[in-house]
């Protein structure tokens, strides 16, 4: 009788270290989903904010540990305000959504993050690339978007467009951080 209730009481300690591992398994597979879930824009797909200031920190460090180039480019959607007054909302995120596909899409390398910045603000962290790099990429933004031939009755080209700036260095061990 003894016998058969340790053998009994050892069976559901198995049960429930078996029930505790898949368990487990389940909250680290949620944990993870929620990690990539808040360095996500909710309304584009791309990194968020968050994720922007760690990914600039941590290749800010990188490249001047190893005396590489840096390089940043920072997109504003022409008359934005204005095509949400004239379009609505939802047109505009539908907008934002666009553009963003259409930047992704001139971010080719793996290293390369794309990112929304702010409202209609987004910024390319831009690893290995130099100025001149950085300039033939923002170039390259501002065709993709064209590209998309978004009516907006409110630019001069009857399109939405884009503004890039860019900004590229080699940043020492001396350097200060960008933020």
């Amino acid at each position: 009788v003894v016998l058969a209730a340790k053998v009994r009481a050892m069976q559901r300690i198995l049960q429930m270290r078996y029930s505790l591992v898949v368990l487990t398994r389940k909250l680290d597979a949620a944990n993870q989903e929620l990690t990539r879930l808040s360095s996500l824009d909710g309304l584009t797909g791309l990194a968020n904010r968050r994720h922007f200031d760690e990914n600039i920190l941590r290749e800010w460090r990188r490249a001047a540990r190893y005396r590489r180039p840096l390089a940043l480019a920072l997109v504003d959607v022409d008359n934005f305000k204005e095509y949400n007054d004239t379009y609505g909302h939802l047109a505009g995120d539908q907008c934002l959504r666009n553009i963003a596909g259409g930047l992704q899409s001139v971010s080719r390398r793996p290293s390369d993050l794309v990112a929304r910045y702010g409202g209609e603000e987004f910024a390319l962290v831009l690893p290995e690339t130099d100025l001149a790099g950085a300039r033939r990429v923002g170039e390259g933004l501002c065709d993709a978007i064209r590209a998309l031939r978004i009516a907006h009755t409110g630019s001069a080209s009857g399109i939405v467009s884009v503004s890039v700036g860019v900004a590229g260095m080699l940043p020492g061990q001396d350097d200060k951080s960008p933020h």
